[in-house]
């Protein structure tokens, strides 16, 4: 992790805590979304949604964080807020561009927004999408709002964020 990175994170657990002088051991909450920040840069309701996504895909497939084994592929239309759920699901899982097991389709649709986790060794596949109310929600949150937002996101129920679907 890179020093900006680092201290990225460093600043925004000071920034959960409520105070620098806080003796608090972060939460498994606030770990995440330090995870979601130090790759993204913040940590906003689709980001967030991201990682709920990936972080289920990883239970689900059986995989550790980190994996090779994983391959990320994230659908959806080059704009911001939609593209953010890939970084989201990079902080979850560990896959990145470098390890070429983390891709970015942008030929989707706002509506059509989606992201398939596979098990390379089982050809085992999840394919999530964010859910119609949380794209109603959470569409074009003003920037001085997203983190809160993101925190929000962080507490919902899995339903709440996203579905599954079937093969695409």
């Amino acid at each position: 992790m890179s020093l900006r990175a680092r201290l990225l994170v460093g600043v925004v657990l000071l920034v959960a805590s409520g105070c620098a002088g806080a003796q608090r051991v972060p939460s498994a909450e606030d770990a995440a979304l330090a995870r979601v920040a130090s790759i993204h840069g913040g940590a906003g309701p689709w980001a967030v949604a991201g990682y709920r996504m990936g972080a289920h895909a990883l239970r689900e497939l059986g995989l550790p964080v980190g994996s090779f084994d994983l391959e990320v592929v994230h659908h959806s239309p080059a704009k911001v807020q939609y593209t953010c759920v890939a970084d989201g699901a990079a902080a979850a899982t560990g896959a990145s561009l470098g390890k070429l097991n983390l891709a970015l389709a942008s030929t989707a649709t706002s509506a059509e927004v989606f992201t398939t986790f596979r098990h390379r060794a089982t050809g085992k596949t999840i394919t999530l999408k964010p859910t119609a109310a949380f794209a109603t929600r959470y569409l074009n949150v003003p920037r001085k709002e997203l983190a809160a937002a993101g925190r929000e996101v962080m507490t919902l129920t899995d339903a709440e964020v996203f579905e599954a679907v079937g093969p695409r």
